[in-house]
């Protein structure tokens, strides 16, 4: 077994990010490739800043057309489901994911049961999608409830997604848009048979390790949502390792090893100063974060205000291979500004940061169609 330094691992695992060094504007295909890339790119609804995949997808390939991930979903070049959380993923792994569909045919992701009133309100959905097409959840009667009180037809829409029996084809703001599969999804795709549950849990795992870059064992349980734990996935990578499509690399503080692909040189370049979205693929594993980065990685948007240390949402500060900082951020839309309310230096940076702030700030501004940057006292 190989063995390496932990700021080898370190510097790879940052340069495996491919984080842009410079502003850049991407095409519609590039955000295609760059979710393949990844493998993953989380969905979330905040959008005091932007939204999380604009942010994460932003770091990477730069500035591009809000309206391109719907024109990707609508044409079935990328799709939408439950991976990390529900996240956009790579058409090509569309029938992977049609063992997790099986899966959750019968209960959803968050745990809610199908039950036989709710079937009957999943006919009329999908009698209504047949006939008028693509629709937002708002084109259904009911009122929801406080909280996750989906009125019927939310409900029902996120059972047949679940189940692979809807598919998103596109979003409205941030509404998903239910279209049913034979309109979205590749016909290849959708006729061809579903992975047995060993064979999702191996090539699910392959493709984290593949956009990751460097995962131990508990890392890929996180980021696939395998249940059974490290236990349940350690066979499936030791028959990824014996068939040379995963290797085993001992890390010299001791920690776990980590897997990666065959031959994969350990190592990297520094990243420039880059702002990093709180749901970004590298902040998944916060074990991982602490033990190779030192850095302990807080998500305070659902804390209330008294009771937050760093802001309401906080973006770290990766610098070269090292988080250097927080900053509470906002977008300010109307007046084309990113407010940068204020900025926490880690404890143990000792050199000036003003212009590696300013720097990170400016290239995500312009990364998300903002003009200015102003930085509070």
């Amino acid at each position: 077994m190989r063995r390496v330094t932990l700021e080898q691992l370190r510097r790879f695992v940052v340069a495996h990010q491919q984080f842009a060094p410079r502003a850049r504007r991407a095409t519609t295909g590039e955000v295609a490739s760059e979710i393949a890339r990844l493998g993953a790119v989380q969905l979330d609804s905040i959008s005091t800043v932007d939204r999380a995949h604009r942010i994460t997808l932003a770091t990477r390939i730069g500035s591009f057309d809000e309206r391109a991930v719907s024109r990707l979903l609508a044409s079935g070049r990328i799709f939408e489901y439950w991976a990390h959380e529900a996240c956009l993923l790579p058409i090509e792994d569309y029938v992977l994911f049609k063992r997790r569909m099986r899966d959750l045919a019968d209960r959803h992701w968050w745990g809610r049961e199908r039950t036989a009133e709710g079937r009957a309100v999943e006919r009329e959905v999908l009698v209504r999608l047949g006939d008028e097409g693509a629709l937002p959840v708002r084109a259904f009667e009911g009122k929801s409830g406080p909280m996750w009180g989906w009125k019927p037809a939310k409900r029902a829409l996120e059972h047949l997604f679940a189940a692979g029996e809807v598919a998103i084809a596109g979003r409205q703001g941030f509404q998903r848009v239910y279209d049913l599969p034979e309109r979205v999804i590749p016909r290849a795709m959708l006729d061809a048979p579903a992975p047995d549950a060993a064979a999702f849990r191996r090539d699910y795992a392959l493709r984290a390790v593949e956009g990751r870059g460097a995962l131990t064992e508990a890392g890929i349980v996180e980021h696939c949502r395998f249940d059974g734990g490290v236990k349940g996935i350690r066979p499936h990578l030791q028959s990824l390792v014996h068939d040379g499509l995963l290797e085993r690399i001992a890390v010299d503080d001791g920690g776990p090893d980590v897997l990666v692909r065959p031959g994969t040189e350990i190592d990297g370049s520094p990243a420039a100063a880059v702002f990093l979205c709180p749901f970004d693929n590298l902040m998944w594993d916060r074990p991982f974060l602490h033990r190779v980065f030192g850095f302990e990685h807080l998500i305070e948007v659902y804390k209330r205000e008294h009771e937050r240390v760093y802001g309401y949402y906080v973006l770290p500060l990766l610098l070269g291979h090292r988080f250097v900082g927080r900053a509470d951020l906002r977008s300010d839309r109307a007046r084309g500004v990113l407010q940068v309310k204020s900025f926490t230096p880690e404890a143990r940076i000792r050199r000036r940061l003003g212009e590696p702030l300013e720097r990170a700030a400016s290239r995500l501004a312009r990364s998300l169609g903002l003009h200015a940057v102003e930085v509070g006292t």
